[in-house]
């Protein structure tokens, strides 16, 4: 799947509250299961789709025990994950829902349907990215609609920054996130990703979608100021990793699909800088270009 098994989200890091960091493993370890089903070796679509429908079986199987349900046997490979799942399911309440709409999200890449708009990817993030931060906002207890929208704006900013920093890597295996309408603003067609390209009229496309990806993190911006603790300093932190990887790549002068750009060890002290002087308002997709 597009996300690489969430790098951009911190895994029960040292800044992540210690009595969340078990959940967060949890929640990780099954979003990582399902991506590699429909994502990693050679298995057929076809095979990929049984495997996941069996893992959605589990999944279900999983919240029917804690409803009181007959106990239904998980398969080997997956029992330390559901197990732990489960635990974090009871522990916290977590809605059952937002993992399956990450299930949806895997089957979708399976299909590796092409997108024809920016509104069609935005619904892909929605499965695929924006769960991720519904659940942490569970976690942490805050549940009110600001605080749901902004979490969406940095999921989906966090998806398609990964998307455009993956561009070397994903379109040579036929992975294309490129939206069709966008692509056709700068005449480019891209139904076959394997035939694409480095041009000038790619990277003026590649620099609108950066500009549209640092939008939604700076709609975004404001939450971690409301979140309190660790938490909310470990999202100032990846924000700015995010928006780091967006700077890498206006540097390249938006040749991302020719190199992928990474975060480094030298990236670091600035990483820290920005984090402890960490303001909402800093965010102007204008930084970047």
């Amino acid at each position: 799947m597009g996300v690489g098994h969430y790098e951009n989200f911190p895994v029960a890091s040292l800044l992540c509250p210690p009595r969340l960091r078990e959940p967060v493993r949890a929640i990780y370890a099954f979003a990582r299961a399902a991506d590699d089903i429909a994502d990693e070796g050679d298995a057929s679509p076809a095979a990929r789709l049984t495997e996941l429908a069996r893992f959605r079986d589990a999944l279900r199987a999983t919240v029917a025990r804690l409803r009181g349900g007959a106990p239904t046997p998980v398969a080997d490979p997956w029992l330390g994950t559901f197990n732990a799942l489960e635990h974090a399911l009871r522990e916290h309440a977590l809605p059952a829902t937002l993992l399956h709409d990450l299930l949806d999200a895997f089957e979708q890449d399976v299909h590796n349907p092409g997108y024809p708009d920016r509104l069609a990817l935005l619904d892909y993030c929605r499965r695929s990215a924006n769960p991720i931060g519904r659940l942490l906002l569970h976690l942490y207890g805050i549940d009110d609609e600001a605080a749901r929208r902004q979490a969406d704006a940095v999921c989906s900013s966090l998806q398609l920054i990964n998307f455009w920093q993956d561009l070397s890597v994903d379109l040579p295996r036929g992975r294309n996130y490129l939206p069709r309408a966008d692509a056709a603003r700068h005449g480019l067609e891209v139904s076959d990703a394997r035939v694409l390209a480095d041009s000038p009229a790619m990277r003026a496309l590649v620099r609108d979608l950066v500009r549209w990806a640092a939008s939604l993190m700076a709609d975004g911006a404001p939450l971690p100021l409301r979140i309190p603790g660790r938490a909310g300093w470990e999202l100032r932190l990846v924000i700015h990793g995010g928006w780091r990887i967006l700077e890498k790549i206006a540097h390249m002068d938006f040749g991302s699909m020719v190199q992928r750009p990474r975060l480094r060890l030298a990236d670091g002290p600035l990483l820290a800088w920005r984090t402890l002087r960490y303001r909402a308002t800093w965010f102007e997709p204008e930084r970047l270009l």
